[in-house]
């Protein structure tokens, strides 16, 4: 069977998991987490995508992101993964493929998973065992929506704007969201569609993005396909 090619659409959030191959590490300093980041904001905005959200661990990494084009992600994935790998093989006098295959990509639905995606990315740490608390862990954007620091990387999605009036109501409201965890069902339903390419939604959402893409956005029903002969 064919590969799909990945599902990018522009203007819709997108949740980006990329992994090192074998489960390796790719990141083996403070250095490389914040060349990575540096990387990022140079090709994020060179193809015009705005990065909501991010968290790096040491074998992979989440993106969450929004891109003004069509080919905007694909664009930035492949430029900064070529130029960190070039630089990360230098660095650690290695040679040869660093990522697990391709990057895996879901388009989300905003009003039902974008805060839930940031909730599952910011919690990886904690589920990692590599903190207590997300805010203790340096490298991703949680720290950024609880007002404990600045990082120009992140544009924060319109939505953020509903959580409060106020800086401090944002950045408290959005704190409880993460204090409260996430369902192990919703975050199942984020990893499977990231994992498989596939768009994450509520009925009426597929149906409307089906419309503006010629990708199939859902795994078909297992099974043979119904004959078009007419026979039964």
């Amino acid at each position: 069977m064919a590969r799909l090619p990945r599902l990018t659409v522009a203007d819709y959030p997108h949740h980006v998991i990329q992994r090192g191959n074998n489960r390796q590490a790719v990141f083996a300093s403070s250095g490389d987490y914040q060349t990575f980041l540096d990387m990022l904001g140079e090709y994020s905005g060179k193809f015009e995508v705005a990065i909501h959200a991010y968290v790096l661990m040491s074998n992979h990494f989440h993106l969450l992101l929004t891109p003004r084009t069509a080919d905007g992600v694909p664009k930035m994935m492949q430029a900064m993964g070529r130029r960190y790998v070039r630089y990360f093989n230098d660095a650690q006098r290695r040679s040869g493929t660093l990522w697990e295959g391709r990057y895996k990509c879901a388009l989300i639905q905003t009003e039902r998973y974008l805060l839930s995606c940031m909730v599952y990315m910011d919690l990886n740490p904690v589920r990692g065992a590599l903190v207590s608390q997300p805010q203790d862990y340096p490298w991703s954007s949680h720290g950024f929506y609880i007002g404990r620091r600045v990082d120009r990387l992140i544009t924060p999605h319109a939505l953020i704007w509903e959580l409060g009036n106020t800086p401090f109501a944002r950045e408290a409201a959005y704190a409880q969201l993460v204090q409260s965890g996430l369902h192990a069902k919703l975050q199942s339903a984020l990893t499977y569609a990231t994992l498989h390419g596939w768009a994450l939604g509520e009925p009426d959402f597929i149906a409307d993005l089906q419309r503006r893409t010629e990708r199939r956005l859902l795994k078909m029903a297992a099974g043979r396909p119904p004959s078009s002969s007419g026979k039964k």
